[in-house]
């Protein structure tokens, strides 16, 4: 078999193969670009101009005020981010609620769902079983990387086939006739 026939063929097997978790990862990589435009992916931050001064365990106590996120201990929070530069405070439930606090005073800001740890472990296949990541989404994208390379020699392999027809044509037509 032609290495050319080998490769159409390995390249329109592996498309197929590749298909779903390909697709997944291109619909959720492009609402994970848009999730500082998209509110519904990720709240839109509500920044302030106040440097953090209150304590944790402050932070916990209006965290457990929300009745939306579900708080009730530490157990509750997946984690907390601080960035003073932007005057932002959110606490960010294992149950995706996101909370953001006036970092000095300690007001609410807004409480929202927080779809983008949801949509980044569908992205990369954690969300199904940490097994599917390595198992599916990663030789995927191994299989992804050689039907690029693959693609991009069925691209050129024409061009150069045209090139060494017209430069076999030139040299013909330069050879001194007999």
């Amino acid at each position: 078999m032609r290495f050319s026939l080998l490769n159409r063929r390995v390249h329109y097997w592996a498309a197929i193969a590749i298909a779903l978790p390909f697709g997944t990862v291109l619909a959720t990589g492009i609402l994970l670009q848009l999730k500082k435009q998209l509110p519904w992916v990720q709240p839109a931050e509500r920044r302030t101009t106040a440097a953090p001064s209150l304590p944790l365990t402050q932070v916990l106590e209006i965290a457990r005020g929300v009745p939306a996120a579900g708080v009730s201990s530490w157990d509750d929070i997946h984690r907390i981010d601080v960035r003073p530069d932007r005057g932002l405070l959110k606490v960010i439930t294992k149950s995706n609620w996101e909370i953001q606090l006036d970092p000095a005073s300690g007001a609410v800001l807004q409480t929202a769902y927080r779809r983008s740890d949801v949509i980044e472990a569908i992205h990369d296949g954690s969300w199904i079983h940490p097994a599917v990541k390595l198992g599916v989404f990663l030789p995927s994208a191994v299989v992804l990387v050689a039907m690029w390379a693959t693609g991009l020699y069925l691209f050129a392999l024409p061009i150069w086939s045209r090139r060494r027809r017209a430069a076999a044509a030139r040299n013909a037509a330069q050879a001194p006739k007999r």
